[in-house]
């Protein structure tokens, strides 16, 4: 089996699986989908819990987000594909390790050395229970895979994940330090000029990018900020 560098798999020559007796027609294409996708297999055989995680190890052998040590905040974490990884990265729970701390409006199954928090990973209450679980310290690395339900609208559809980018963006400015790092989903069409003013303000590095595991289909990227200005905002990103 062919692998990234350190990460799932790059490639896996299978049978290809057929359904038959699905409901509808977009069921069959989406049972047929996860059971022919090589990532949905690795993630069971590496024990992560969803085939998000490659994107997050492969986003971190580009860009150097993960490191042992590092305090680690992951809103809208559930099922916990990208906690596992970040917690697996960063030694999280051993002598001298870092710390992850996941939170989800929906319950989270605990996880070997994650905080796992429930409640609205965008809402400004969450501040006081991410900070206590950091120990009062600051995040390294602020995270966000979360994505509005489909309308099917591309428009609607982009101004949802942006909005949610933006409210992320919001949590992790506050609990950033200064030289950390935010990840977060937008949509095809990139980030809007308004939101990447901000994150080139902001950050010393702002760049878009589609890890090899984000199936083509999709539109979905990422947008990597790094070296958080905190307080001390002045000269001009690299995009």
């Amino acid at each position: 089996m062919q692998r990234t560098s350190r990460g799932g798999p790059a490639g896996r020559r299978r049978a290809a699986v057929r359904v038959t007796g699905a409901k509808t027609p977009s069921s069959r294409r989406w049972l047929e989908r996860q059971l022919n996708d090589p990532y949905v297999h690795a993630a069971r055989e590496e024990g992560y819990r969803s085939r998000a995680a490659f994107k997050l190890i492969e986003l971190d052998e580009r860009f150097g987000l993960l490191a042992p040590g590092r305090r680690v905040v992951d809103l809208g974490a559930a099922p916990g594909g990208w906690a596992q990884v970040a917690a697996r990265k960063v030694k999280a729970g051993q002598s001298g390790g870092g710390v992850v701390v996941a939170i989800d409006l929906n319950p989270i199954e605990p996880m070997e050395g994650v905080i796992v928090l429930q409640g609205d990973a965008l809402d400004p209450a969450v501040l006081a229970p991410v900070s206590a679980a950091l120990g009062g310290a600051r995040a390294d690395l602020v995270l966000s895979d979360m994505a509005a339900p489909s309308t099917g609208h591309a428009s609607t559809d982009h101004l949802r994940i942006m909005a949610l980018c933006e409210a992320a963006l919001e949590i992790a400015e506050t609990l950033l330090t200064p030289g950390g790092a935010f990840v977060a989903k937008v949509l095809k069409g990139g980030t809007e000029r308004s939101l990447l003013e901000r994150l080139k303000r902001d950050f010393r590095s702002v760049k878009h990018a589609k890890p090899p595991s984000s199936r083509q289909a999709s539109a979905e990227s990422y947008v990597v900020a790094q070296g958080y200005r905190g307080a001390n905002r002045c000269c001009a990103a690299t995009s």
